[in-house]
Formats: structure tokens, C-alpha cells, sequence
């Protein structure tokens, strides 16, 4: 199985635009466009049935102490955890291709709708959902794709892994809200052949000098 992207290159650094946060020179973070990128795969298993596709930073610190604090830094050293970005399942086996901006387009507070998404699949909720739970005015459910925020502090990049599973089952059994580790357990079970990319991010001005373009703002991954 193949997996391809026009909107950024497999290792590569990931745009603004698909970005949740962008640099700011004067208070670190600012909001991004927020468009998901383009996807394309192709040479999938003939018996597939259905595709879902997730995206992780595996990135993020364990430990919240010195994220986004002035005068320090998240050490490289630091043990890190997976944060899911974008949960989608149930897409026909028509659809091999997600169009830049298909789904999100913007960052909406207090999160996108769902899990009703395009062509009849499903959005779970992406790991937003925890970080702003104590905000007030960003606290919600936020199903579908939104996108790199990692601490504006951070020593390390982050990257950002894009995956498209073929599955066996046109209907993944999942019901209600569902977030990206129930998502996982569920697509491991029915899962025919998988394929990723990765693009890489920061809102370290100093690490993101060495990427050649400015990345985006400051928050979780």
C-alpha cells in the first residue's frame, strides 16, 4: 500500500496553513489556518472494504512542568507520548483521495462537530479535547482533524504521522464518541495493510530556523 501527499513531503517539514498554531514573535503563539492536508493512497488489498485514517505527534512530553514556561525549555531528554491529531474512519472504499481543506479549515473553538463527516465516515475526537478541558472558552468536544501545536519551548521537533488503514469491514464497531486509542484497538482487529507519512513541526524559533521556513504557535503537539 502507498500513501502520498502534494501538500507536504514524506519527512518534510509541514506547512503553516495545516498547522493549529503559528509563531509569534511578540507572544510566542498565534492561531494558523488549520487546513488538513492532502492525501492520496493507492495499491490497497482487493478485499478492502473500507479505509481510516489517523494522525499522531508522537512527540509530547509526559510531563506538562516546563511546557510553554518562560525561561525553560522541554528537555530533548524528556519521555514522550502520543497525541492524536485526526480520527477518521468509515470512508468507502471509493475514496482515496482527502482533499487539502475537506475537512477543516479553521480553527473552531470549543472544537468541529461530529462524528457525522464526509462521504459518510466518521470523525472521532482528537486529543484537543483533553488539553483544553479546564479552558472555558476552548473546552469542548474536537472531533476531526486539527492540526501541530507542540510547546513553543520545546528542544525537539515534533512529527506528525499521517496513516491510512484498509480495512475488512465497511463499518468500524465503534458507537458514540470514540477518540483515537479506541479507534486504534478497534482498526488492529480489522486491519488488511497500512501506509504512512510524516511531516515534521516546531514552535521553537530556534529549531524551527533549521527546518528553512518558520513554523506556526505555541499549546499541546
Amino acid at each position: 500500500m502507498k500513501m502520498l501527499s502534494i501538500s507536504f513531503a514524506d519527512g518534510g517539514a509541514i506547512p503553516v496553513r495545516f498547522a493549529f498554531g503559528k509563531i509569534d514573535q511578540g507572544s510566542h503563539v498565534a492561531l494558523s489556518a488549520n487546513c488538513n492536508p492532502h492525501l492520496a493512497w493507492a495499491e490497497f488489498p482487493p478485499q478492502t472494504k473500507s479505509f481510516a485514517v489517523i494522525c499522531h505527534d508522537h512527540d509530547v512530553p509526559s510531563e506538562p512542568d516546563d511546557v510553554n514556561q518562560e525561561g525553560r525549555e522541554v528537555p530533548a531528554s524528556l519521555p514522550r507520548v502520543d497525541f492524536f491529531h485526526w480520527v477518521l474512519v468509515d470512508l468507502p472504499v471509493s475514496v482515496t483521495v482527502l482533499a487539502e481543506g475537506e475537512h477543516s479549515h479553521q480553527v473552531t473553538p470549543k472544537g468541529k462537530s461530529g462524528p457525522e463527516a464526509r462521504h459518510g465516515s466518521r470523525h472521532g475526537v482528537n486529543d484537543y479535547t483533553q488539553w483544553f478541558a479546564a479552558d472555558h472558552d476552548m473546552r469542548g468536544d474536537y472531533f476531526g482533524y486539527d492540526g501541530p501545536c507542540p510547546p513553543w519551548n520545546d528542544a525537539i521537533l515534533h512529527h506528525y504521522v499521517f496513516t491510512v488503514y484498509a480495512l475488512d469491514v465497511e463499518r468500524l464497531p465503534l458507537e458514540g464518541r470514540f477518540d483515537g486509542r479506541q479507534a486504534l484497538d478497534a482498526i488492529r482487529q480489522h486491519a488488511l495493510d497500512q501506509a504512512s507519512i510524516t511531516g515534521v513541526y516546531s514552535l521553537n524559533p530556534r529549531v524551527a530556523a533549521g527546518l528553512g521556513s518558520p513554523g506556526g504557535a505555541a499549546g499541546s503537539a
